[in-house]
C-alpha cells in the first residue's frame, strides 16, 4: 500500500488539485465537505514492486521524450491534458493539433509555462510525452518524487491520437523512469474500469482510495 507522500498531513504536495489518501487523514473529507467543496474518491493502483515494466510499442514514427524546461514542445505538453480530460474516457474524441496549439497559447500568455520551469529545472517534476514525427505531442504525463514515493499523474492521450496505446506507453516510460531515479513506490489513481484494465496490464494493482476536491481545472 503506497505510503502518503505528504507524511503526516495525508496531502500531495506540488500539485494543482488539493489530494490526499483516505487513511491518512480520515477526518479531512468531513471538514472539507463542511465548507461546502465537493470531495471525489479515487482508487489508487500500486506497481508491483518485482513486476517490470516493459516499453509498450507505439506507432511507427512516434518517440518518447523527456521534457526538459526549455523543450519548445513544453507548452503543447502541458495543454494536452486539458483537452484529454475535456473528453473523457478512451474513445477517439474530436480535439486535435489545432486545438491544442490554441490551449498552449493560453497557458502561455497566463504564465503556466513560466511557473514549471522552475519545476523541471529542480528535478521535482517528470514530465514525458510521445511525439508525432512532426514534432506535435500526441500523449502525456508527470509524476513527483518525493521520499521514494511518487503518484503518475496527468496521463493522457490527444482525443484524435486516441486507441494506439500510446497513454500506457507514456505510463510505461514514467513509471522505469522513476524506478531508475531511486523511487521504491509508484502509484496512480484511476476514474474508469477501462483505464484501470490498461494499467493492471503493466503490473499495477489496487491499493487504497485517494479523495480529492472536485470541479478543479485539469492542468498538468
Amino acid at each position: 500500500m503506497p505510503p502518503s507522500p505528504a507524511g503526516r498531513a495525508g496531502v500531495t504536495p506540488g500539485c494543482h488539485r488539493e489530494e490526499w489518501l483516505a487513511e491518512a487523514a480520515p477526518a479531512l473529507r468531513a471538514r472539507v465537505e463542511a465548507v461546502g467543496l465537493p470531495v471525489e474518491e479515487r482508487p489508487l493502483m500500486a506497481l508491483d514492486p518485482h513486476h517490470p515494466v516493459p516499453p509498450q510499442p507505439l506507432p511507427d514514427g512516434v518517440a518518447l521524450r523527456v521534457l526538459t524546461a526549455d523543450d519548445p514542445a513544453l507548452p503543447k505538453a502541458l495543454a494536452l491534458p486539458r483537452l484529454a480530460f475535456a473528453e473523457p474516457g478512451t474513445a477517439v474524441g474530436l480535439a486535435g493539433p489545432v486545438e491544442l496549439s490554441a490551449v498552449a497559447e493560453e497557458l502561455v500568455a497566463d504564465g503556466t509555462v513560466e511557473a514549471v520551469r522552475p519545476t523541471l529545472r529542480a528535478g521535482h517534476k517528470t514530465l514525458i510525452a510521445a511525439f508525432a514525427p512532426d514534432g506535435t505531442p500526441l500523449a502525456v504525463g508527470h509524476y513527483h518524487p518525493a521520499g521514494g514515493t511518487t503518484k503518475i499523474g496527468g496521463v493522457g492521450a490527444l482525443p484524435t491520437a486516441r486507441r494506439q496505446g500510446l497513454a500506457a506507453a507514456v505510463t510505461a516510460a514514467l513509471a522505469v523512469h522513476a524506478r531508475n531515479h531511486g523511487v521504491r513506490t509508484v502509484f496512480l489513481a484511476y476514474a474508469e474500469d477501462t483505464v484501470a484494465r490498461i494499467y493492471a496490464r503493466l503490473g499495477f494493482r489496487p491499493a487504497n482510495v485517494t479523495l480529492l476536491i472536485a470541479n478543479q481545472p485539469a492542468r498538468s
